[in-house]
This record gives C-alpha cells, sequence and structure tokens, in this order.
C-alpha cells in the first residue's frame, strides 16, 4: 500500500506586479505573477515583522481571470500547490525554482475596479482543466442584477 501525501498551498497576500499571461504553443493561457504574505511576531518584547515573496502560477481561464481582474498590490486569497521547476542555464548550472500552482483564488480587493460590475468584494473561481468558459459579463450581470426595474428610467 502506498503512503498518503499532501500538498496543499493557502496564501492571502499582495501582488508585487501586475499579472504576465502568457499563452503556450499549444494556446493554453498561463499567467504569473508574484505575491508578498506578511508577518509578525514579538521576540524579546520588540515586534517584529518580515515579508515573504511566493511565485504564483495560474493556468487556463482562471490565468485569464487573474490577468484580467488583478493588478499590482490587489489583496487575494488563493489555494494550490507546491510545484518546483529545473532547468540548465546557459552557463551550464542547474537551476531551480519553487512555485505555486493556483487552482482557486478569491478577490480580497482590486485596485483596477473602475465599474460598479469590477467592483467585487469577492470573486472565486475554481477551474478545472476539462470545465467550460465562463463568460464574465454573464457572472457580473446576475450577481449585480444590471437590468433591474430601480436602474432604468422611464
Amino acid at each position: 500500500m502506498s503512503a498518503r501525501s499532501v500538498n496543499k498551498v493557502i496564501l492571502i497576500g499582495n501582488l508585487t506586479r501586475d499579472p504576465e499571461l502568457r499563452y503556450t504553443p499549444q494556446g493554453t493561457p498561463v499567467a504569473s505573477f508574484g505575491l508578498a504574505t506578511n508577518r509578525e511576531w514579538v521576540a524579546e518584547g520588540v515586534k517584529k515583522e518580515a515579508a515573504d515573496f511566493h511565485n504564483i502560477v495560474a493556468w487556463n481561464k482562471l490565468g485569464e481571470l487573474c490577468s484580467q481582474l488583478l493588478s499590482k498590490g490587489s489583496k487575494i486569497y488563493v489555494e494550490g500547490r507546491l510545484q518546483t521547476r529545473d532547468w540548465m542555464d546557459n552557463q551550464g548550472a542547474k537551476r531551480y525554482k519553487t512555485e505555486v500552482v493556483i487552482d482557486e483564488m478569491i478577490v480580497l480587493s482590486s485596485k483596477k475596479s473602475t465599474t460598479p460590475e469590477e467592483e467585487v468584494a469577492e470573486v472565486t473561481e475554481e477551474v478545472k482543466e476539462d470545465e467550460t468558459e465562463i463568460n464574465l459579463d454573464d457572472v457580473l450581470s446576475e450577481d449585480f442584477d444590471t437590468d433591474s426595474d430601480d436602474d432604468k428610467t422611464e
């Protein structure tokens, strides 16, 4: 019987840069961005602070949504898994990069908000590779009921 293991990451933090959206040669969208998390503690009666920086990767529709909804400074919640990649650099040295590959993201605040539809306090999006495409306009119009009778003038 094989031993079970867990690879689960949960972070709440602020983007250190705008998401960069790229596409693989097969056309699959992938977004990457940095996330900073802060921590505080008291040592010998003195309050101390530190920040940790994480490389975040989002694939498929979630990557496209991150690119559209997030910007530097946005506060978000993410869930995913750790993944370490390795490659040989130009000098022949083996390099490593550990990333958090996310499968869930909640926007806690957004610096890009310019319209009422974009001023979303929370957006939860769990995207799996086999799910169909989600139309963001349909989701927002349902949440905000943009065609309600209260908004219409006669």
